[in-house]
């Protein structure tokens, strides 16, 4: 079976064909990241018209690259949402006209599916039941998955994501957009130990996160700083200093992160972690989690817990988690959405909608 697989929830388009006994066979991802670095941030009218103009070159090149034609594909996979209202549609609305055309099924997938479900997509795959660590752009997410369609909400964040609070602190220091990645690369120069920034709710008793404070730290680091060397509040940050506070603040969310990944697997009793999404590209915070273990009680032996990521091309948004998640879909029965739920596209579809939700 051989799935189209359309991304376009917000700045990148994604095509991807998935064959279920071939894998991954293509993949093409255009992003707008240069377009919108002009703005500060990502223009949603400007997306949506991107995305209209990279749609049907993307499938074209995903054809090319796997060596079909569009009467070989099966079945067409899209993100319903959540994502940019606009960027959502222009998605919808080329996987309804194509599937029409082609008299193929139309399966809308929820973007958070897709990155939970894009681990499976390494050489080597996690087996189920695992705690899955979603941190990927506006969201960060701990959840219990048992298997296809079995999900639980362990935890999340109360206010910004990891992802957010990465891209919003690299704008405090004066980093162009995206900053979050560029960051990440400054603090392998920086010192670990230059600031003392917060671990916000890190001996909590739950799985809830927050990562504003942390960001107000650095803020409030920023300042001093300035007021310190006498600096105007255009003039750049010195090199060692920007390097300290991005090394600082990437250790301070990693640190969280990691312990929250501890607790969730102490909580569920699994010993598999998968971590999905756009910051699972981070180096500090894969180094943390691929050496991470748990003690059941203080005089224990430390019990191994085997850590799975995406290959990092499939960290960000993708086309290639889309087209794997509607195969996962027609696999496991999921019946192709009927025209008018397709054309029903959801900015800000709940977790909550694919979530297994806990008995009374």
């Amino acid at each position: 079976m051989l799935v189209l697989g359309i991304e376009s929830s917000c700045d990148e388009t994604g095509i991807a064909l998935y064959d279920t006994q071939k894998g991954l066979i293509a993949n093409q991802l255009h992003t707008q990241m240069a377009m919108h670095a002009e703005y500060g941030g990502v223009v949603p009218e400007l997306a949506s018209r991107d995305h209209i103009r990279r749609l049907v070159p993307l499938t074209q090149a995903a054809l090319q690259e796997a060596g079909v034609q569009y009467a070989d594909i099966d079945a067409i996979a899209y993100t319903q949402g959540p994502g940019l209202g606009g960027a959502l549609l222009a998605g919808a609305a080329y996987a309804n006209a194509l599937a029409f055309a082609l008299g193929k099924p139309v399966l809308p997938v929820h973007h958070l599916e897709g990155h939970l479900l894009s681990p499976l997509l390494s050489e080597k795959q996690p087996a189920f039941p695992f705690v899955a660590l979603l941190v990927s752009g506006g969201h960060t997410q701990f959840m219990a998955v048992r298997g296809f369609g079995d999900y639980e909400l362990l935890g999340e964040t109360v206010d910004d994501a990891a992802g957010e609070a990465f891209d919003k602190t690299g704008k405090l220091i004066g980093l162009p957009y995206p900053a979050g990645a560029l960051l990440s690369e400054y603090a392998k120069l920086g010192s670990p130990d230059a600031f003392a920034f917060p671990r916000p709710m890190l001996h909590s008793h739950d799985l809830q996160m927050s990562f504003s404070g942390l960001k107000t730290a650095v803020l409030t680091a920023v300042e001093k700083t300035r007021a310190e060397l006498n600096l105007a509040m255009d003039d750049p940050l010195p090199e060692t200093v920007r390097n300290d506070i991005c090394r600082c603040f990437q250790d301070a969310v990693a640190d969280v992160l990691t312990a929250k990944a501890q607790r969730a697997l102490l909580q569920t009793g699994f010993r598999t972690l998968v971590v999905a999404g756009g910051v699972g590209a981070n180096w500090k915070l894969r180094e943390n989690l691929s050496h991470i273990s748990v003690k059941t009680s203080p005089k224990a032996a430390a019990e191994t817990v085997q850590t799975y990521f995406p290959p990092l091309p499939l960290c960000t948004d993708n086309g290639a988690m889309i087209a794997f998640a509607g195969a996962m879909r027609l696999q496991h029965g999921v019946q192709s959405a009927q025209t008018a739920d397709a054309f029903n596209v959801k900015p800000r579809w709940p977790l909550s909608d694919i979530v297994k939700q806990p008995a009374l």
